[in-house]
């Protein structure tokens, strides 16, 4: 019997401390020091659809990791599920998703992208005017 209580204790911490990313909702978000509103704010984020890591929770709030290694509380009322990223390196978007098709645009370094699928290698995105593919190793984010 202890045997099979260790067991559904383990698989269940395994599954809630998956890690996942979410998109910040709103054009200011607060990151603060502890999971309560009465925590000081540490950063305002003013980037809506910045993808950011989960790594806790705690009742209402999720522990985040941005893609500078950024790490504070958020309240959930302010994230989203839509799939954003951010371009680790500069890339170049394609209209298809192979290096042979016509380049569309090439994107810089820390390029916020909203993510619409991807596929083993590729992921279709948009950023401002332009939509394409672009790699997959690419992007920080929600994939």
């Amino acid at each position: 019997m202890l045997k099979l209580i260790l067991i559904f204790y383990f698989i269940f911490n395994s599954l809630a401390s998956e890690e996942y990313f979410l998109t910040l909702r709103n054009e200011k978000v607060n990151l603060r020091l502890g999971p309560s509103f009465d925590y000081p704010i540490k950063i305002i984020y003013k980037k809506k659809n910045l993808p950011v890591l989960i790594k806790d929770k705690s009742e209402n709030f999720r522990k985040v990791q941005d893609h500078e290694n950024n790490s504070g509380w958020i309240h959930i009322s302010q994230l989203s599920k839509k799939k954003g990223g951010i371009t680790t390196e500069k890339s170049i978007l394609y209209k298809r998703p192979t290096l042979y098709s016509k380049p569309l645009a090439n994107l810089e370094k820390g390029r916020l992208v909203i993510i619409s699928k991807c596929n083993k290698d590729w992921c279709k995105i948009r950023t401002e005017n332009f939509k394409g593919w672009i790699s997959r190793n690419n992007i920080w984010g929600r994939l």
